[in-house]
């Protein structure tokens, strides 16, 4: 078979050159800097920290009080017709909050009473109570949040978005993940590139032990060494990558080893928080019992935005409380409520709050009643049509409650939209249109939000 050969590299094969070998990372970096050159309209955030409640924090016993509860407490009743899971039929009992309620701030926000710090921000915080989901199953309710497709397999909000705006600091990567020790139900695909280039999956650094394996080269071999290493590694790749020019995990794996390299100058300085003051990691509960794991982590999110990453999203839990609503939730709010409270005054204190987005949730929301499995230890079910989140900073509302839900917590009733509409939301504020930020894969061009929402302009300042 004859083979020809053009004495001048088409435009395609240029820029696959381009993306190759020693330049492959230099390339990557240029399409993500040209991403931010096409953001879609006026951004009111730059970059977001997405604090991820994971297994489904019960809105009522947070942020929105229902009395009437109280007066049904016990009520036993019988559920027919709405069999979404075996948890959900057959003889149940509502359940009123074992929290007390007070309203917070100048805004007068609902807030139960085990939220000790957050109470105070509550006026830089807009409240949604209208969200809804489709699924009460916590695998496919955590991809539907964190992906838009409830079964897997596509980018994660993170990777779209640094996808869209590209990366603001070349030494590390745009979409960072700070996960539990145990991963969210799903794995990592939570947060994974899907379709889109390999580069724009999240990057996860480990809760316990080295953040990143072998962040450090071994003992012995200097930097210098090291680029030598890289370099021929680089070039034998360029050769088998020239000849399979359609090889995106290849490409993507050189500019990850370019990265990491990178990272190596960058990256401890970011993770050892000893140069913060000790009011600093007072104030995050850093080195204290019931907060120091997410403490850590909000203060991390704060030092990565703050050098240019684009996404973080943290992640606690675990928030499924079937069970011992009262003991289960009391100790995931006192875990979370001083470092998230800190993260938002540290933010404003350092005039960031303004164009960073924080956004805090769950995959669902909680059902109003419960078997009372073990007795009066008493619980609640998995709700997919009511939910409590909150937003804040970047250009979202102040001091805003927006939606509700009916007089027990069944379901949202006003200003009731579908995660994909928060999705948009979130795209919107980062000046981003849903409807274009798209990418072409088997045969048609895909969305974050699946197939198209609404922007949710109530909740926008």
């Amino acid at each position: 078979m004859a083979h020809h050969f053009n004495a001048e590299p088409t435009r395609r094969e240029a820029l696959y050159g381009l993306g190759a070998g020693l330049g492959s990372v230099a390339f990557s970096s240029l399409l993500q800097a040209a991403g931010a050159k096409t953001i879609h309209h006026p951004a009111k955030a730059k970059r977001c920290i997405f604090l991820m409640m994971e297994g489904g924090p019960s809105h009522i016993d947070t942020f929105d009080p229902k009395p009437e509860l109280t007066k049904r407490h016990l009520q036993k009743f019988s559920r027919k017709g709405e069999m979404e899971s075996a948890m959900s039929s057959g003889e149940r009992y509502f359940v009123k909050s074992p929290f007390e309620f007070e309203k917070a701030g100048q805004s007068g926000a609902d807030i139960s009473s085990e939220w000790v710090h957050l109470k105070k921000q509550v006026d830089d915080i807009c409240f949604y109570r209208g969200a809804q989901v489709d699924s009460v199953n916590h695998p496919t309710a955590c991809y539907q949040l964190n992906t838009g497709n409830r079964f897997g397999g596509d980018p994660g909000v993170g990777a779209w978005v640094t996808y869209g705006l590209g990366t603001e600091n070349e030494n590390l990567p745009g979409f960072v993940v700070l996960p539990r020790t145990a991963y969210p139900q799903g794995g990592a695909g939570n947060w994974a590139n899907g379709f889109l280039p390999a580069d724009f999956q999240g990057t996860p650094l480990r809760p316990e032990g080295s953040p990143i394996l072998d962040l450090n080269p071994p003992a012995g071999i200097s930097r210098q060494r090291q680029r030598q290493n890289l370099d021929l590694l680089a070039k034998l790749n360029q050769g088998h990558l020239t000849s399979h020019p359609d090889r995106n995990e290849l490409s993507a794996r050189m500019a990850s080893y370019e990265l990491s390299y990178r990272m190596q100058m960058e990256v401890p300085e970011i993770l050892d928080l000893k140069g913060e003051k000790e009011s600093t990691l007072e104030a995050y509960g850093v080195g204290k019992k019931d907060t120091d794991a997410f403490g850590r982590k909000c203060l991390l999110a704060r030092r990565l935005v703050e050098k240019g990453v684009r996404f973080v999203q943290a992640y606690a839990g675990n928030w499924d409380s079937h069970d011992y609503i009262q003991r289960a939730h009391g100790s995931l709010i006192r875990s979370v409520d001083k470092p998230i409270a800190a993260l938002l005054q540290d933010l404003k204190s350092r005039g960031m709050l303004d164009d960073t987005l924080v956004v805090w949730c769950g995959e669902f929301g909680r059902t109003p009643d419960n078997g009372m499995r073990g007795g009066v230890s008493y619980g609640r079910d998995h709700n997919a049509k009511a939910m409590s989140m909150w937003f804040a900073g970047g250009g979202t509302k102040t001091g805003h409650t927006i939606g509700a839900t009916d007089d027990i917590g069944a379901e949202a009733v006003d200003c009731v939209h579908h995660i994909r509409d928060v999705h948009c939301t979130i795209l919107h504020l980062l000046g981003l249109d849903d409807n274009k930020l798209t990418y072409y894969h088997a045969g048609r061009h895909k969305q974050l939000s699946q197939f198209g929402g609404e922007v949710i302009k109530q909740l926008i300042g």
